[in-house]
């Protein structure tokens, strides 16, 4: 139990004699350690937060959470499917769809796109995409007038605006007198969108359903159907429950089954990254150790005296961990105020870094991110400062246990 005699000593200790500045120095030096060490680990955990946000927000935003197909590949009957999906309980919106590979030409630019026809007043339910507009709008997609709408950045390495008409190439084959011959068909960019996710904006073409059901010969038929549910992480339990209610030759398949490898590996970067910058933390923790322990070294007379006016072994322990505390307190302390402060401005301080240095953290063209994002959960706050705090704790019973063994006929035997 500290009594306000430990506390009192130990709060004195804390300011070093004008001959021991060196002790003053490297207890600073711990203190800024801890301090860097819990700024870096609340930022950087703030940070993989909100990759994993922008990431989930724009893979699921575009991504179906549910899709129930055909085995054969083609959907006749999707109008009704639409319809019984639909009063489903735990689904919110059905789409139908068709989707293929295909190449966009325009002048000597070529470029691969995946393909998707979707009917523009449906899709809404299912995708955030007719938000995502940055020209035109999805209601441009108008059967029979061969409209298509390009991600920006594919539209980019084309070289295409709105009302510049691609060209697009089909994998099936038209047969001709001249032989067999590749399908091409001419569209007119109807409008551009941008998701933020280089996966959609590079790669991804709309259309309209019925275009894209005369240019790949679906006979009217669609590839599946798209469910957005009400609650993302109840998509395998949604996706077992209708494949016990739908024919055997419906496939029903879940967001899971194509992105749970990719989150589950952001979960274990980012534990993995707490470990490895609680490293950190601990070794500058660590330092308070050597601190105590020159310390305890210097105080070896101060100790004898105070053991002979009665102080017990416990007391003298107290006096050293409540300075080795104090330095993992305000370290700690420190740490949490520049992380939190840090962590919430990193979307103003990283862009105003790339424009000092004129670099780019990260390219469009390799990330699937262009920003830095970054979202601050309270909880991770805590767990790094519990941690912070018990590794100074910790630093601190080495010496403290020193001291208190220290013999006052043996520290005062040459004074």
């Amino acid at each position: 139990m500290f009594r306000p005699v430990e506390l009192f000593i130990g709060l004195r200790y804390t300011r070093a004699k004008r001959r021991n500045h060196f002790i003053s120095f490297i207890s600073v030096t711990s203190i800024v350690g801890i301090a860097l060490g819990v700024t870096a680990l609340i930022t950087v955990l703030s940070v993989m937060n909100g990759f994993q946000r922008e990431v989930r927000t724009g893979i699921l935003g575009m991504a179906s959470h549910a899709t129930v197909s055909s085995l054969n590949g083609t959907l006749a009957d999707w109008r009704e499917l639409v319809d019984e999906m639909q009063r489903q309980p735990r689904v919110l919106g059905a789409a139908p769809f068709i989707e293929a590979q295909g190449m966009l030409s325009y002048g000597q630019a070529v470029s691969g796109a995946l393909i998707r026809g979707v009917l523009p007043e449906q899709e809404p339910q299912v995708s955030f995409i007719g938000e995502k507009m940055i020209r035109g709008r999805l209601e441009d997609l108008r059967g029979g007038e061969f409209g298509i709408i390009l991600g920006r950045d594919l539209a980019g390495s084309l070289g295409v605006g709105v009302g510049d008409k691609v060209t697009l190439v089909t994998p099936q084959a038209s047969v001709t007198p001249l032989g067999t011959l590749p399908r091409l068909k001419r569209f007119t960019v109807a409008g551009l969108f941008y998701v933020g996710n280089n996966e959609y904006d590079r790669a991804l073409a709309l259309m309209h359903m019925e275009d894209a059901a005369r240019l790949f010969q679906t006979g009217g038929s669609a590839t599946g159907v798209r469910l957005k549910l009400d609650d993302i992480y109840a998509a395998p339990l949604v996706a077992r429950a209708l494949r016990q209610q739908l024919p055997r030759d419906l496939a029903v398949t879940d967001w899971t089954q194509q992105h749970v490898n990719f989150f589950r590996a952001v979960a274990i970067e980012k534990r993995m990254m707490f470990i490895i910058l609680t490293l950190i933390v601990a070794v500058a923790a660590f330092n308070i150790v050597s601190t105590l322990v020159m310390v305890v070294q210097d105080k070896k007379a101060d100790i004898a005296i105070l053991r002979t006016l009665g102080i017990t072994p416990r007391s003298v322990m107290a006096v050293f961990m409540v300075q080795g505390s104090i330095i993992g307190v305000f370290g700690t302390l420190l740490g949490v105020v520049g992380g939190v402060l840090l962590a919430l401005n990193v979307e103003t301080v990283v862009p105003f870094i790339e424009q000092v240095f004129g670099i780019r953290f990260l390219s469009p063209d390799v990330y699937l991110i262009s920003e830095v994002p970054s979202e601050l959960h309270w909880d991770d706050v805590v767990n790094i400062g519990s941690v912070a705090l018990i590794l100074g704790l910790l630093s601190t019973l080495y010496p403290a246990w020193r001291a208190a063994r220290t013999q006052p006929a043996e520290a005062l035997r040459y004074e």
